[in-house]
């Protein structure tokens, strides 16, 4: 189907059923894993491997109460399950010197920007499962609706678009920590590195919203621009 037929708009949301999804899935893929994490190594002395392994127990839960509760798989813990495991496993390799540290780090989010563009050759790309979980509010009407975007063209260019571009700046982004790992002190990377992560991370959230919302201007002009043409066609 054409981008110039307008798209339905958006069921009316619940509230407190999107205050709670939000509520979950952040605490569960976010919050808790970092401060297992951190709790277990800093004052527990786990191996980064170890706590990483206990951590992805959070993700896990997440599915599992989206399995209960919606009756199917929530695919956002999924990708955070994937990304805890690709973090433990390049834990594993090398030795743990503080440079090492550092490039292992910006390996792992370098490994999330291949899994980006590895989903452009799959069915949907992982912006489209990202977005359907933040744009709705989790119940079967809400997921019907962003579902059913798929089938604009002008939708399905932006979510491979956006995912094009997340996949692309974090490979470009971790390679270039991992040549700043080697030039510059290990002190100044410390410091730059989390700048850079989170730096990265904000542009491209910036980014995704106006683009976003600058698609979705654009499929409504078409759309009212199509709209406008047939009914002049049939006037005449």
């Amino acid at each position: 189907m054409s981008a110039q037929v307008a798209r339905p708009a958006p069921p009316a949301r619940s509230g407190a059923a999107t205050a709670l999804g939000w509520i979950l899935t952040i605490g569960l893929n976010v919050v808790a894993p970092i401060i297992t994490y951190n709790t277990l190594v800093d004052d527990h002395g786990w191996s980064e491997f170890s706590a990483l392994l206990l951590s992805s127990a959070w993700p896990v839960l997440d599915s599992v109460i989206s399995l209960a509760w919606r009756r199917k798989l929530d695919e956002f813990a999924v990708v955070t399950l994937v990304f805890i495991v690709i973090t433990a496993v390049v834990s594993l390799v090398g030795d743990h010197s503080a440079r090492t540290l550092l490039i292992k780090d910006s390996a792992v989010t370098g490994l999330f920007g291949l899994l980006c563009l590895s989903t452009l050759a799959a069915a949907r790309p992982l912006m489209f499962y990202f977005g359907r979980k933040f744009a709705t509010d989790g119940t079967p009407e809400s997921t019907a609706w962003w579902n059913g975007l798929w089938q604009y063209e002008g939708f399905r260019t932006t979510m491979r678009t956006m995912t094009l571009v997340w996949g692309v700046a974090y490979v470009i982004e971790a390679l270039v920590r991992i040549v700043l790992a080697y030039v510059l002190d290990t002190k100044t990377m410390v410091t730059l590195s989390p700048v850079m992560i989170y730096g990265v991370l904000g542009a491209l959230g910036i980014w995704t919203a106006l683009y976003g919302k600058r698609s979705q201007a654009e499929g409504e002009r078409r759309a009212a621009e199509a709209a406008a043409a047939a009914e002049q066609s049939t006037a005449i």
